[in-house]
C-alpha cells in the first residue's frame, strides 16, 4: 500500500469519493490541497469513451487558455530564410534548421512546444522518435505545421500565452494542464472551459454514445477531485454567454 504524505491525506479527507462535483466546487477544493512550497500545476484528466487502438479515434488537439500556464513557454521554429527572419522577429526563443535537428539528435531538449515551416517538414521529420513521444513533434493536424510564413508571429504569440497540446493515451484518457494554483478560481474556471471545449470539438465523427465519460482534476501532488461532466461541459456555454 502506498505511504501517503500528512498534507495528501488532509487535502483527500476533504473529498467524498463519491461524490461528483461541480466545477467552481472542485476548483475550490483542489486549491484548498495544494499547500507544498512550490506552485503546483491544477490539472484536467478526462477519461473518453473512444478506443485509442483505432485509427480515427485517436482524438488530438489544441487548446488556447485565455490565462496562460502561468509560466514562461520556450517555443522552438523549424524554418529557414524568410520564416525564420518573421520567427526571430516574432520572439521565438530557438530558432533554425539542420543546426537544431543535430543539437536535438544530441540529447538537447530544453524547449516546450515546437512550431515548423512546410518547408523545413524535410529534415524535421527523422525526428519523430524524439519528438513524437513527447508530444513535441510538429503536426498539422494541431497546426504546429506553418504553411503561410505571416502565420508564424500568431503562432508564436499564441503558444507563449498558453496553447496546450492534448492527445488521448492508450488508456484513453486526456491529461492536461489549466494553470497553477496561484491562479484565482475565475481563470482555473475559464481555463478548464477552454480545455474541456476543445477536447468536446475533437470528437471522432462516427463516435456513437457519450464521448466524456469522467472528469476529474488534481494538482501535481494532490489526490484526484471527480467533476459532474454535464456540470464541466456546460461551463463551455456559460463562458460564451
Amino acid at each position: 500500500m502506498v505511504k501517503r504524505s500528512k498534507r495528501y491525506q488532509e487535502a483527500a479527507d476533504r473529498i467524498d469519493v463519491m461524490e461528483l462535483y461541480d466545477p467552481e466546487t472542485a476548483i475550490d477544493l483542489a486549491l484548498q490541497g495544494a499547500s507544498t512550497k512550490f506552485d503546483e500545476t491544477v490539472e484536467l484528466h478526462a477519461r473518453l469513451n473512444v478506443d485509442p487502438r483505432h485509427a480515427d479515434q485517436q482524438v488530438r488537439g489544441v487548446a488556447t487558455l485565455p490565462h496562460g500556464l502561468g509560466r514562461d513557454i520556450r517555443v522552438l521554429v523549424f524554418a529557414e530564410g524568410e520564416g525564420a527572419s518573421l520567427a526571430t522577429d516574432a520572439g521565438a526563443d530557438h530558432v533554425g534548421g539542420e543546426d537544431l535537428v543535430k543539437r536535438i539528435r544530441d540529447g538537447w531538449l530544453d524547449f516546450d512546444i515546437v512550431l515548423a515551416t512546410q518547408e523545413a517538414m524535410r529534415f524535421v521529420a527523422p525526428l519523430g522518435r524524439v519528438l513524437g513521444p513527447r508530444g513535441l513533434m510538429p503536426n498539422a493536424r494541431t497546426g504546429t505545421v506553418v504553411v503561410d510564413h505571416n502565420d508564424l508571429p500568431a503562432m508564436i504569440k499564441e503558444s507563449k500565452q498558453g496553447r496546450v497540446e492534448f492527445r488521448v493515451d492508450r488508456t484513453a484518457i486526456i491529461h492536461g494542464p489549466i494553470g497553477k494554483a496561484s491562479f484565482n478560481k475565475q481563470q482555473l474556471l475559464e481555463n478548464l472551459s477552454s480545455l474541456i471545449d476543445s477536447i468536446a470539438r475533437a470528437r471522432p465523427d462516427d463516435l456513437k454514445g457519450q464521448y466524456i465519460a469522467t472528469i476529474s482534476l488534481s494538482t501535481t501532488m494532490g489526490p484526484g477531485i471527480k467533476m459532474d461532466v454535464t456540470a464541466a461541459t456546460a461551463l463551455t456555454e456559460i463562458h460564451a454567454a
